[in-house]
């Protein structure tokens, strides 16, 4: 059913595949950009999120879902719009026997959805109001969800990830879709577990207080204001932050070795937490977003990306995708533009 569905979807018109290249392997030594170019990330996200979709036909969380919510904010070829017609598709085909591949499917597309529509329209669309209320029919009766758990932190590795997916999908949705008699029980389950479940590192800590901005009562304004302070306590002297600081990962590389929390600034580190920290209320004249910012604009490579290692291996660094995602969504929040 899958397959059918991606050739209608091709079929009806959207832009070639030869328009959305491959970038080049993720490597560290890329080399870095001469300045800030928006247009280059642009053109690298179109690269992994139009190709995964078309590719794998699914979702996943570290490239096209943080790709449908940073992508419509640069200018240019507008391929997240095949990636939103596509689960646009698959929800349908879920009413009509089709099935999700999981349960974080289903979290996973409801989320990427509804900050869409939040961005896009304000106004909640069928799909998105279809996905919301499947969310709730594979809940847990602790009110999370069985997430995916593939060794690769911090994405997909534990269930209060999917947990806090799901506060951030419901509090993005217009329309008070959380306020609605579908969604009532659900939130009221899922806010439960949040609350007696203590975030198991700082990374999901910035997660809730991201969702905390967005759905109430999920953080009292003194547990808002200490995640702030953690945040920026692990903030590095070039301005930027490391994503294995963020919690202990340990490698499935042959011998398992621990992520070095001293590692160097990279791009998912410096891009999520400068984003959550604005979206929490800090101001872009801020010290540390300043310096983040500074990071950010100097530190992007010359295919359009931001590097990120990946805390599981060096075979693919899909952690990047997500990275180049969140940086971009910095920049925007921050009110910062390229020479183009």
């Amino acid at each position: 059913m899958r397959t059918s569905r991606l050739a209608l979807l091709l079929l009806a018109g959207p832009i070639s595949a030869a328009d959305f290249p491959q970038p080049v392997a993720t490597k560290p030594a890329e080399p870095f950009a001469k300045e800030l170019s928006l247009v280059k990330a642009g053109e690298y996200l179109d690269g992994v999120g139009v190709n995964w979709t078309r590719d794998r036909q699914c979702i996943t969380c570290h490239t096209n879902m943080p790709y449908l919510t940073a992508r419509p904010l640069l200018k240019g070829d507008e391929g997240w719009k095949e990636v939103r017609k596509y689960l646009e598709g698959d929800v349908k085909s879920w009413a009509t026997g089709g099935k999700p591949r999981g349960d974080a499917y289903v979290v996973a597309t409801a989320f990427a959805l509804a900050f869409n529509d939040a961005q896009q329209s304000g106004k909640l669309h069928d799909a998105t109001r279809a996905a919301l209320d499947r969310m709730w029919t594979v809940q847990r009766p602790d009110g999370a969800w069985n997430w995916l758990k593939c060794a690769w932190p911090p994405l997909e590795h534990d269930d209060y990830y999917g947990a806090a997916l799901a506060a951030l999908a419901v509090g993005y949705a217009p329309g008070e879709y959380a306020k609605s008699e579908t969604a009532r029980a659900g939130v009221a389950k899922l806010k439960g577990y949040l609350k007696k479940t203590p975030a198991p590192d700082l990374h999901h800590t910035a997660v809730l207080l991201w969702a905390s901005t967005k759905l109430d009562g999920l953080m009292t304004t003194a547990e808002q204001k200490t995640a702030v302070a953690a945040l920026k306590g692990k903030q590095r002297k070039d301005g930027g932050w490391s994503l294995p600081s963020l919690g202990a990962y340990t490698r499935r590389d042959a011998d398992r070795t621990p992520n070095d929390p001293n590692a160097d600034s990279d791009g998912y580190g410096t891009g999520f937490v400068t984003y959550v920290l604005l979206v929490a209320g800090e101001k872009p004249t801020d010290a540390s977003v300043v310096n983040a910012v500074k990071w950010l604009k100097s530190n992007q490579r010359a295919s359009g990306r931001w590097f990120t290692r990946s805390l599981s291996n060096d075979k693919a660094h899909y952690i990047a995708n997500a990275g180049t995602a969140f940086c971009v969504l910095a920049l925007n929040a921050a009110r910062e533009k390229s020479n183009e």
